[in-house]
């Protein structure tokens, strides 16, 4: 009988595991990817993080007010909550403590593989590129500019 439990209690969790798509949550997150070579030396220029014109240009060109071609907000929401489906959520330190300036430059210039995160290089500058950058940054600092110190690699 006992045998017949412990058989019972392996289907239910493999069929748990099946249902769920086959993701196990740990508290680790899952690692990032490596940078590229071509981006790896890329940082914020100094007082990017903070600088309110920078950052007020920043704003611009995420809500697609600068180049209508280029609207971070329509995904990841107009204050870093997510409005479409896999995308990251802003506001979470969790998240952007995780990325470090190389990272976040890289993944917002090419965009990232199987989601509509898109290639923006093609229509931004590298200065613009930092400043959506900073300006995204604020969301997880409570709205306002902060250096990223808070990287944790």
């Amino acid at each position: 009988m006992a045998m017949r439990k412990v058989g019972l209690s392996v289907v239910l969790m493999a069929s748990a595991l099946v249902l769920s798509g086959g993701m196990v949550y740990s508290e680790e997150p899952v690692p990032m990817p490596q940078v590229p070579a071509e981006y790896a030396g890329k940082h914020m220029p100094a007082g990017g993080w903070t600088d309110p014109k920078a950052i007020e240009e920043g704003g611009k060109i995420y809500l697609g007010e600068a180049n209508q071609l280029v609207n971070c907000g329509s995904c990841h929401g107009k204050d870093g909550q997510p409005v479409k489906k896999g995308a990251r959520d802003l506001r979470d330190p969790k998240n952007t403590t995780r990325f470090s300036d190389s990272f976040w430059f890289w993944r917002v210039s090419e965009g990232v593989p199987k989601t509509k995160m898109q290639n923006w290089k093609k229509y931004l500058s590298e200065e613009q590129i930092w400043q959506v950058i900073a300006y995204e940054h604020q969301f997880s600092h409570g709205n306002k500019p902060a250096e990223h110190t808070d990287y944790k690699p």
